[in-house]
């Protein structure tokens, strides 16, 4: 059985209410739970919440909600690796089902589209592949960051073999937090998917569908980038 579980807590502080914040015309969540169920892939699209309004709003947009999250797994310092374990205990001896995989879908990534879920998916089931990933290019060259020292200065801010032409940087990538899709095994030990003995696969994005739900500035450039259809060339197969 293959599942997809979309954490989303009620508790938000820097953007309160942020999971079911309106994004031109649907709750947040909504297009997260839109593209898991477009994907066609999943045999069930669990949200994961301790929040009965998210759960309500879930459950309106296509979602299942077995269970409400205890309150323990969802305080400002919980981890999503731990709510995701307790999800999965629990639902496999309250049915009586057994998961084979688990693809976790964060509800603050609403340009991730079913056809990057679809990308994921062809990716986890190649040949010896443990676990897939979300990543996408760098905005800008970390070369080019550092920390300000007193009053400002930036004395060693940045090396000197640094000090070229963006272009002319190599390439990095980041975590963009938008899909993580594993066996149970590894969805149990989530800390371990970058472990040198776990063959963990990048699915490459584009930052255009990247954009991450954090701020009340997040969600304005995420409601103007929905206005356009991403261009070709920005899209990664």
């Amino acid at each position: 059985m293959k599942i997809a579980v979309i954490p989303a807590r009620g508790g938000s502080k820097r953007l309160p209410g942020k999971n079911i914040k309106e994004l031109a015309g649907k709750p947040l969540i909504q297009w997260t739970i839109d593209a898991a169920v477009d994907s066609g892939i999943f045999d069930h699209v669990f949200v994961s919440t301790d929040s009965d309004e998210i759960a309500e709003t879930a459950r309106r947009c296509g979602a299942e909600v077995p269970f409400l999250r205890s309150p323990e797994l969802a305080t400002d310092t919980a981890k999503t690796a731990d709510a995701l374990r307790d999800f999965i205990d629990k639902y496999e001896r309250l049915k009586g089902q057994s998961v084979q995989f688990v693809c976790l879908l964060q509800p603050t990534s609403p340009l991730r589209t079913a056809e990057d879920i679809l990308k994921a998916e062809r990716l986890l089931m190649a040949d010896g592949v443990d676990a897939v990933v979300s990543v996408c290019e760098m905005e800008h060259p970390f070369q080019l960051c550092g920390k300000l020292g007193p009053s400002g200065s930036l004395q060693g801010f940045v090396k000197s073999e640094n000090n070229v032409r963006s272009q002319d940087q190599d390439v990095y990538y980041r975590l963009n937090g938008a899909i993580y899709y594993c066996s149970r095994e590894l969805a149990m030990s989530l800390e371990k998917l970058y472990d040198s003995d776990v063959n963990s696969r990048a699915c490459i994005m584009s930052g255009w569908h990247s954009v991450d739900i954090d701020t009340e500035m997040d969600l304005l450039i995420a409601e103007a980038l929905m206005c356009y259809q991403c261009p070709k060339d920005l899209v990664v197969e």
